[in-house]
């Protein structure tokens, strides 16, 4: 049976309900505690709510951590809004603790006077054991600067479910339900969006179906009930831009850019992925979509990955390829390859900490370098970079639209927190995408030399097609797919000898193919609108301190201006960059590394851009930055 909102009961009476602009929430506990699963439904919940929100899912780095430690945490944290929320959120209200490690791990992020709800069947000895700690947090004063409510959310889930034919471990899973139940209950979000979610979910298992449903009705109605809650709490809406909405992840973002790029083109999508931590659910999403003629290929490795693609690209396909840092240098080859053969290939570049394999489970902007500069060789290329993981949509269109007018390849540098957090997503109007046209070569140049002998066979007299005439706005070559007659023309890794393709080992020429592969490069600038200074409404354009960021560390440096008050695609750099610099007398670059894009910029314009790096596998606050520059303000 479908229970709907008005199947539940009314509040007691008792519970005054509290109007919040804003609230943070955080799940957390072992990986078998189900806190991914339940912070998604408290997300989908939050969002058929209308509010704005924020999400960051935090894994532990290790695949089956030992239960109850520390590094086998999960969790996952949620910041919704009646505003405008570009954040997971700062600092947390309520903290839903599975375990003492839970407590232990993520105590810190919770705001002096937060909630903190703890299973208290977990709070015992060997738990104290596991967590490392020598006392029981709930009676040493650890806690005592923060409201605790204590739930026996085991016990409370094994009466509820004591007539059912289930397993003790059936039942115990469950117990997120309730945990999830009573946090829809405080924060006054729907139950039914979690229950049809329940229903899809063991639509096959009707006794997991029902003991779900009937565990997450009892977990709202312990809030109604219990007298450990005197105050619930109320999010309005918020005023969104007129629209279709949906939350969407930034790993099903970049998916469903590709797919749209493949359609607006009219070329096939082929996708050649070797499974990486965190790029594989790129993967899974695409392999959904064979409705739309999506290929994916899972390869044997990321070489192999790589140049799938890249033989796609010069089959006339839509050749993209994802990995992460590690993987990244693997296809370095590969990419030099579609610089020299000049074909377009997208690689996405899900950016985790490093190096080596790192924190594989955790966000890092470390990549900079090694996708601007990273090949042997002048091989320059665009690298394109969104800020959020919406705009992640955004960011795969434009990567493949660059890379097939330019017929070059381009890197999209996403990372940890953007593929795997999730925010309302407008869905755009296919109509209102930037135009996308491809054309192939069909006929050997009319104007080619009929003078000369060229490698494709032409004999003197006869147009010969060169492959390496360029299109006089974009210093593109022409694309031309295998197998059209006439149009025969070399490929490889060998330099080209400039218009014919012929092999060349010329000193001049390969100056001159060096220069102008640059220079097609720096023309993408074209296509780039000039940045605006954000000046939290304030309308100021310059002043004391510019903090200039990239990718998803921007909606915590535009918070942290909107708490200043207004003081305040990635390559090729946007126009009127240094117009904008030259108005401000200090500058602060804030990124997840330590200093790269900071560095780039000194060598671009020579002036003192001061680096704030974080490499901690989490993203910054507003905070953080807010307090860095008042810092150098002052």
């Amino acid at each position: 049976m479908n229970q709907t909102d008005a199947e539940v009961p009314s509040a007691n009476g008792q519970t005054d309900t509290e109007a919040l602009p804003e609230a943070t929430v955080l799940f957390a506990g072992d990986s078998g505690d189900g806190m991914q699963l339940t912070g998604s439904q408290f997300t989908l919940a939050t969002a058929h709510a209308q509010s704005d929100l924020s999400t960051l899912p935090d894994y532990p780095a290790e695949i089956r951590a030992p239960a109850g430690t520390t590094y086998g945490i999960s969790g996952f944290q949620v910041h919704f809004g009646s505003g405008n929320v570009r954040t997971p959120g700062d600092s947390v209200d309520l903290l839903v603790a599975m375990n003492p490690a839970a407590v232990k791990v993520h105590l810190g992020r919770v705001e002096r006077g937060g909630t903190v709800v703890v299973n208290t069947n977990a709070f015992n000895d060997r738990g104290f054991k596991l967590a490392d700690l020598d006392a029981n947090p709930l009676d040493d004063g650890t806690l005592d600067d923060y409201r605790v409510v204590e739930v026996e959310l085991s016990k409370l889930t094994r009466e509820a479910l004591s007539d059912t034919d289930l397993s003790t471990k059936e039942v115990d899973r469950s117990k997120n339900m309730f945990a999830l139940g009573l946090a829809l209950w405080l924060f006054s979000r729907p139950m039914a969006p979690a229950l049809e979610w329940i229903g899809k979910k063991f639509e096959d298992k009707p006794a997991l179906r029902d003991a779900n449903r009937h565990v997450l009705k009892k977990g709202y109605h312990y809030g109604e009930t219990t007298e450990q809650f005197v105050t619930r709490y109320d999010v309005a809406p918020a005023d969104l831009e007129e629209g279709t909405y949906r939350a969407v992840r930034g790993a099903e973002a970049l998916a469903l850019g590709l797919v749209a790029a493949s359609e607006k083109s009219g070329l096939g999508l082929f996708y050649g992925s070797y499974p990486i931590t965190p790029a594989s659910d790129i993967l899974h999403e695409l392999s959904r979509h064979k409705n739309f003629g999506v290929m994916t290929f899972q390869a044997e490795d990321e070489i192999a990955a790589a140049g799938s693609a890249l033989g796609a690209s010069f089959g006339g396909q839509l050749g993209v390829c994802a990995t992460s840092g590690p993987g990244l240098a693997l296809k370095t080859e590969t990419i030099g390859l579609a610089t020299m053969t000049e074909l377009p290939m997208v690689i996405l570049d899900v950016q985790r900490g490093g190096p080596s394999t790192g924190l594989p489970t955790k966000t890092e902007q470390g990549d900079l370098f090694q996708a601007i500069y990273g090949r042997n060789g002048d091989a320059p290329l665009p690298v394109v970079a969104p800020d959020g993981p919406a705009d992640c949509f955004r960011a795969a269109y434009d990567a493949c639209r660059l890379a097939c007018t330019y017929m070059t390849p381009v890197i999209l540098l996403a990372d940890v927190y953007l593929a795997n957090g999730s925010e309302p997503w407008r869905i755009p109007d296919a109509a209102d995408l930037p135009p996308f046209e491809v054309n192939f070569a069909t006929e050997p140049n009319a104007n080619g030399d009929p003078e000369s002998t060229h490698v494709n066979g032409k004999k003197n007299g006869e147009a010969s097609f060169l492959p390496y005439r360029r299109d006089e706005e974009t210093l593109a070559r022409p694309w031309a797919k295998p197998g059209t007659e006439g149009l025969e023309h070399r490929v490889g890794g060998l330099e080209k000898e400039a218009e014919t393709g012929d092999v060349s080992y010329d000193p001049a020429n390969h100056q001159h193919m060096t220069d102008v592969r640059a220079e097609k490069i720096q023309c993408v600038a074209r296509d780039l609108d000039p940045p605006a200074v954000y000046s939290a409404g304030t309308g100021a354009d310059e002043g004391d301190l510019l903090i200039t960021a990239w990718g998803s560390t921007r909606g915590a440096v535009e918070t942290a201006v909107d708490r200043l008050q207004g003081r305040g695609t990635l390559w090729p750099l946007p126009p009127g960059l240094e117009a904008i610099f030259d108005r401000f007398e200090h500058h602060l670059v804030p990124e997840q590394n330590n200093g790269q894009l900071a560095r780039l910029l000194r060598d671009e314009f020579l002036l003192d851009f001061r680096p704030y790096g974080k490499v901690q596998g989490q993203p910054f606050t507003p905070g953080e930055i807010v307090e860095k520059a008042e810092a150098m303000i002052s």
